[in-house]
């Protein structure tokens, strides 16, 4: 494939670039129907619990975990998205890539969306492994990520990394120590309107240290 971010890069200029450009159109989109997976997440995590939001978009899912009691702090890495979502919840919202998450144990869940899946190949490793730390022990993540065999781009330009399932559960497997980890496939849509496969991924924090990458 051509024009892919390069193997050390974080993140994917087009794809910023993208959400940049259309911030206010992409956050305005409704939700067709209620989203079992957050229902099934927020339910895990209980009243109360602190979750931490990567790649929030327009702020829909953060509104409605706040709603249910949850203690959300909404990220993303679009300047112009975090304003969208910031105008919706009514609170700043965070400008932030996925590798400037430097916490630890400080979330009982972590919320990636329809987020990971624009972060570069080589680059998910790290991101896992500073997702687990941020975690609790016994903190659960839940990702989505569109399925396929291989980084490539949609036809708005967007970057995904189209993992295959057995892909996407060596990447979490070998990045942290997770105590459960199961992943479910579902056929959806998204912003560009087309339905393919998602790979749905829980994970809960488990005991142990992150693996070494030489991933910078």
């Amino acid at each position: 494939m051509t024009d892919l971010p390069d193997a050390h890069a974080t993140e994917d200029a087009a794809t910023l670039a993208f959400y940049e450009a259309t911030a206010q159109e992409y956050a305005a989109r409704r939700e067709a129907e209620v989203n079992p997976a957050l229902e099934r997440f927020i339910e895990a995590v209980g009243p109360g619990g602190a979750v931490l939001e990567l790649g929030c978009g327009g702020g829909q899912d953060a509104l409605v975990m706040t709603g249910a009691g949850l203690r959300v702090t909404a990220t993303d890495g679009s300047p112009a998205l975090a304003a969208q979502a910031s105008a919706r919840l009514g609170r700043p919202v965070k400008v932030m890539t996925f590798v400037q998450l430097r916490e630890e144990g400080r979330y009982d869940g972590i919320w990636a969306n329809a987020s990971l899946l624009h972060a570069p190949a080589d680059a998910l490793h790290d991101i896992l492994g500073r997702a687990w730390r941020a975690l609790k022990p016994g903190g659960l993540m839940f990702a989505s990520f569109k399925a396929g065999e291989g980084p490539g781009r949609d036809a708005l330009g967007r970057y995904y990394n189209f993992p295959s399932r057995a892909g996407i559960e060596n990447s979490f497997r070998q990045a942290a120590p997770w105590s459960d980890l199961s992943i479910e496939t579902v056929t959806g849509g998204g912003y560009d309107g087309v339905e393919r496969s998602w790979l749905l991924v829980w994970a809960t924090a488990g005991p142990g240290e992150p693996q070494a990458h030489d991933h910078p």
